[in-house]
């Protein structure tokens, strides 16, 4: 999985706690180091954060989506 946030993101926190517990592998894109803002809306036409992708390149969505995508597929 990817997760695409910014800096003091709490619900990326939080999603990021999830991934680490459940031992689910990810790679972690910060904005202004990995990405800038125009690539992010470029890639994900929103601005809110975190943006979680598969590792099939499909978007789940933040920080909700994210959950029900995890227990959907019964990882948490």
């Amino acid at each position: 999985y990817k997760l695409y946030s910014k800096s003091g993101c709490l619900f990326f926190e939080s999603i990021e706690r999830v991934f680490k517990l459940k031992g689910i592998p990810f790679e972690k894109f910060m904005l202004g180091s990995d990405y800038t803002k125009e690539e992010f809306i470029s890639r994900f036409g929103a601005a809110t954060f975190p943006r979680v992708v598969t590792e099939g390149d499909e978007v789940i969505g933040g920080a909700q989506e994210t959950v029900a995508f995890l227990k959907e597929q019964g990882l948490v």
